[in-house]
């Protein structure tokens, strides 16, 4: 481990990699939370969808300028798995966990500020629990800090 890059790492640094993530996670989960919400999907249908769309769209913002970087496809796909997963899932294990413990928040409908406000609030809570381990990822030359020696 280099420990410049240790000593490098901060909190401004942390917040913006898990806002990157966060803003692709957001798509997709919003996405799947409206989709799953507007066709009567079961709950469970709706976690699912939201948690796939959220992976997709989180990996396709990464490997958007990854690719812009010269990479091939496949080094891109390889690139942003590593920058991702981690915290993808956190936040996905995180803003859903928030979602289905709010009382009625999952059968509340688009025209509800409930809906609204529990999606917004689990993503909030998700971005603060998820900080402070990608922070530690890319303390240690992971997360993140592999997208950036690509850009």
């Amino acid at each position: 481990m280099d420990t410049h890059v240790h000593n490098a790492t901060t909190w401004s640094m942390a917040a913006q990699a898990t806002l990157h993530c966060l803003t692709g996670c957001a798509i997709g989960e919003v996405l799947g939370m409206v989709i799953g919400t507007a066709t009567g999907l079961h709950n469970t249908g709706t976690i699912i969808l939201s948690i796939v769309l959220a992976f997709i769209f989180g990996y396709a913002l990464t490997m958007r300028g990854v690719l812009r970087s010269g990479l091939n496809f496949s080094a891109a796909f390889k690139v942003a798995l590593a920058a991702d997963t981690v915290s993808i899932a956190v936040m996905e294990i995180i803003d859903n966990t928030v979602i289905v413990a709010i009382p009625g928040a999952m059968d509340a409908q688009l025209n509800s500020w409930l809906f609204w406000g529990a999606l917004a609030f689990s993503l909030a809570v998700a971005f603060i629990v998820t900080t402070p381990i990608n922070r530690w990822m890319i303390s240690r030359g992971r997360g993140h800090a592999v997208m950036h020696a690509h850009h």
